[in-house]
């Protein structure tokens, strides 16, 4: 892998996003009108859930989008030819992959920013850690996403099929990462299974923020997330081919 190429892959990444400003917009904006309408479904009640619900799906709604992004636009640039001339000059898998995911992951910064600062500042979520440090979870959440988007990418034809990966990939880790059910309450091979998937350590970290957790306990749920958006990339590179067939 070669710094300058890698940059050069993230900064096209960049400019192709920027010229796209429905994508753009959804990218930056989505999660924090999401977590809008959640304080809005809930501000009449008696007792507002929204603090209880509010961090896990502050982990959620960015890994989704990203993930969603991220496999679709990879898996245009395979099908349309522009992998296959990139890939043709001095370039590795290893630089478009790790590019993608600077490029995304700098978006991932901004869209975590406004969805923290909407959901604590304008909300009111009621957070008793560090606010730097539950936007540094947001941002790798959504890098996850990133990661588990390029990869699934590589398995998948058309942009449909990219899209169906998200039943596979993504609501499973919905279902068991302790949103619905407590994970500690989750039968014995469902616990198991939640035990190592991803997002289930993004939502824990999350609610140990707004809980009376330590900064330990978030430090190692991050390097859980972290290692496992390292591993779809790695993985990501020995899978991705230059072209759909």
């Amino acid at each position: 892998m070669t710094p300058r190429i890698t940059l050069a892959v993230a900064a096209r990444v960049l400019a192709q996003v920027g010229r796209d400003r429905r994508t753009l917009a959804m990218l930056l904006l989505v999660p924090a009108l999401l977590m809008t309408l959640l304080w809005w479904m809930f501000h009449d009640l008696p007792v507002s859930p929204f603090d209880e619900l509010g961090p896990a799906l502050l982990a959620l709604f960015p890994f989704i989008v990203m993930f969603l992004v991220t496999s679709v636009t990879t898996l245009r640039e395979r099908s349309s030819g522009t992998l296959e001339r990139l890939l043709a000059m001095p370039m590795g898998k290893l630089d478009f992959l790790v590019g993608y995911a600077l490029a995304f992951g700098l978006l991932a910064a901004v869209q975590s920013v406004i969805a923290v600062g909407v959901s604590v500042g304008l909300l009111g979520l009621d957070v008793s850690g560090s606010l730097l440090l539950l936007g540094l979870v947001a941002v790798c959440d959504a890098v996850l996403g990133t990661a588990l988007g390029l990869l699934v990418s590589a398995f998948a034809q058309t942009e449909f099929q990219a899209v169906q990966f998200m039943p596979v990939v993504v609501i499973p880790q919905i279902l068991l990462c302790g949103l619905f059910v407590s994970r500690s309450s989750l039968p014995s091979v469902l616990g198991g299974i939640s035990d190592v998937l991803p997002l289930s350590y993004a939502v824990d970290a999350m609610r140990h923020l707004v809980g009376s957790s330590s900064a330990g306990a978030v430090w190692r749920d991050l390097a859980v997330v972290a290692a496992f958006a390292v591993a779809g990339l790695v993985l990501g590179a020995a899978t991705l081919r230059r072209r759909t067939p």
